[in-house]
C-alpha cells in the first residue's frame, strides 16, 4: 500500500525573511574582502571558479527579485517538497545565467556593485509581497514563502561551498541552517516514504523514511544520525555516504540505515 503523503512542515514567514537577509549579509562581507587571486580559485562545482559562485550566490536572490517584478502566475506549479527534485532539469540554464552574470560583475569592484545592488533590490521585494503571493520561477508558479524557503537551501549550500573553496569562515544563520536542514530531510521522507529508518540532525529535525516495518516505540531499531552540515553536504551530493560513515561525521545503525542509495536528494 503506498504511503500517504504527509503535510507539508510550516516555515515562519518572519523567520524565513530575516534568516535570507542575514545569510547574504555574511556573504556579501566576505565576497567583498576577497582578492582577485581567491577569486580566481577553483571550486567543487565544476568548472566554477570562486568568482562564478559568488556571482551564482547572488543570483539566488536576483531570482526572487525577479520573481516578484514579474506578472503574477496563473497557477501555482511546484509544491515545496518537489523542488529538490525539479532542480536536476535547470542545471544548464542556471550555469548559463551564472556565468554571463559573473562575466558582467568581472572582478571585486564589480562583485561589490552587484552585491549591493542586490540587497537593494531585495529588500524592496520582500516590501511589495506577501508570502501568499505567486511569483515566477524556473521550475513554474510558487508562493514567494515556499520559494524564500528554497533560498535558505541555496545560501546554507553554497556558503559551505565558499568557505571550502577561499579558505574563510563565514558564519552560518542559525535560523537559515534549520530551514535548510527541514527541506533537505523532508525532501528525503518524500523521495523514501516509510517509517522504518529515523533519521535524526539534532537540532533541527527528526523524520521517519524508507519503506519496511514501522517503529512504533521505544528506540528505532534503524537510526542515522549526524549534523546539518554534513546532512546538507550529504543531501546535495558534495560528500559520498560512504566518505561520511568512514570518517565518522554520521552513525547508522540497524539492517536498514543505509540512504545512500536515495542521495543525493537535491540537484
Amino acid at each position: 500500500m503506498p504511503q500517504p503523503r504527509k503535510r507539508a512542515r510550516r516555515y515562519d514567514s518572519e523567520k524565513t525573511r530575516a534568516a535570507v537577509t542575514a545569510q547574504f549579509a555574511h556573504v556579501r562581507q566576505a565576497v567583498e574582502g576577497l582578492t582577485p587571486e581567491q577569486l580566481a580559485l577553483p571550486t567543487r562545482l565544476g568548472e566554477w571558479t570562486v568568482r562564478e559562485l559568488a556571482a551564482h550566490i547572488a543570483l539566488v536572490l536576483r531570482s526572487v527579485v525577479r520573481g516578484v517584478a514579474a506578472p503574477e502566475p496563473a497557477a501555482r506549479d511546484v509544491v515545496l517538497l518537489d523542488w529538490p527534485a525539479a532542480t536536476r532539469g535547470f542545471a544548464g540554464a542556471v550555469d548559463e545565467d551564472t556565468r554571463e552574470l559573473a562575466e558582467w560583475a568581472g572582478e571585486a569592484g564589480g562583485l561589490r556593485e552587484l552585491y549591493a545592488r542586490t540587497a537593494e533590490e531585495f529588500a524592496g521585494a520582500l516590501a511589495a509581497a506577501p508570502d501568499e503571493r505567486l511569483i515566477v520561477t524556473r521550475f513554474g508558479g510558487m508562493p514567494l514563502g515556499d520559494f524564500l524557503v528554497t533560498r535558505t537551501v541555496e545560501l546554507t549550500v553554497h556558503t559551505d561551498d565558499l568557505n571550502a573553496a577561499a579558505g574563510l569562515a563565514v558564519p552560518h544563520d542559525r535560523q537559515a541552517l534549520a530551514a535548510c536542514t527541514r527541506v533537505l530531510a523532508d525532501a528525503l521522507a518524500s523521495k523514501a516514504p516509510g517509517g522504518s529508518v529515523e533519521l535524526r540532525v539534532p537540532p533541527y529535525a527528526v523524520v521517519q523514511c524508507v519503506e519496511g516495518p514501522r517503529h512504533t516505540r521505544g528506540t528505532p531499531p534503524n537510526v542515522v544520525e549526524t549534523d546539518p552540515l554534513t546532512w546538507a553536504r550529504l543531501a546535495t551530493g558534495r560528500t559520498p555516504w560512504r566518505e561520511a560513515l568512514a570518517e565518522a561525521r554520521l552513525q547508522a545503525s540497524g539492517d536498514r540505515a543505509d540512504l545512500a542509495p536515495w542521495l543525493p536528494v537535491l540537484g
